[in-house]
């Protein structure tokens, strides 16, 4: 079956590329892409080509979704698995769009056995089997090298998943283990969940020290959109994340 569907693809993209021109108008002035090299350009290319493909792409209240605006986030899409191939976003198909924010009814069971719910407002969101949900106004801002990205923070948690639960440590690559993973995430993650209690003013996103998959999350946003930044504050986490994607972001970024 898998041979079979990497026949598929190929023959895909043999056929269906997207146009030289319609991607470089998509894509030249996206900084989260600067310092590519021609072979990686060239791989992006195809793996946006799969996931539109593969994905459907779903807007919603009125969203009017130009051709431009799905290569815009197919290429964020794709820089994550550049280097891991398009099976790591099996098992989902659709990614739901809508204009901006958007409000969604949070569940849970207390000890006691009592049912609570709330409203929450929401950037994005992904499920384990079911979709991605994100906002386009904040798709449009993604991309820009300034720690912020909502199309990484979100497809990272889809990464998350691939070792069966959403708890910040994604099935590994042979040469990596969860021994070091893990002491490269928990302390660093203590470490921000302390400074932000103390109201510390920082240059990373605090949101990260909500939960473990949160942490994974963010630092996936500022290991593509502001490298530097990550590997001075957590270097360990750096180099875990180095390892995991497969790409040295610091190397090629320069802005």
């Amino acid at each position: 079956m898998g041979l079979f569907k990497n026949w598929r693809r190929k023959r895909y993209l043999q056929h269906h590329l997207i146009p030289h021109d319609a991607w470089h108008a998509a894509t030249e002035n996206l900084p989260l892409l600067y310092g590519l090299s021609t072979s990686e350009l060239v791989r992006l290319r195809e793996l946006a080509t799969l996931f539109l493909h593969e994905k459907n792409l779903e807007p919603v209240q009125g969203l009017q979704l130009t051709d431009a605006m799905r290569l815009y986030l197919a290429a964020q899409a794709a820089l994550p698995i550049m280097h891991l191939g398009i099976n790591w976003y099996d098992g989902w198909q659709s990614l739901v769009l809508y204009p901006d924010q958007f409000v969604t009814r949070q569940q849970w069971t207390d000890e006691a056995g009592l049912v609570h719910s709330r409203r929450e407002i929401r950037i994005g969101e992904a499920w384990e089997r079911g979709p991605v949900v994100l906002s386009w106004a904040d798709v449009a801002t993604s991309g820009n090298c300034d720690g912020y990205n909502c199309v990484i923070h979100e497809l990272a948690h889809k990464l998350d998943y691939s070792n069966g639960a959403m708890d910040g440590c994604p099935a590994l690559h042979y040469g990596m283990n969860v021994r070091g993973w893990r002491t490269a995430f928990e302390p660093a993650f203590e470490d921000l969940r302390r400074r932000v209690e103390r109201g510390e003013e920082m240059a990373l996103d605090p949101y990260a020290a909500e939960a473990p998959e949160e942490f994974f999350a963010v630092m996936s946003e500022h290991f593509f959109e502001t490298p530097q930044l990550l590997m001075r504050e957590y270097p360990a986490v750096y180099r875990q994340l180095r390892l995991f994607y497969r790409q040295d972001p610091a190397a090629r970024l320069t802005i």
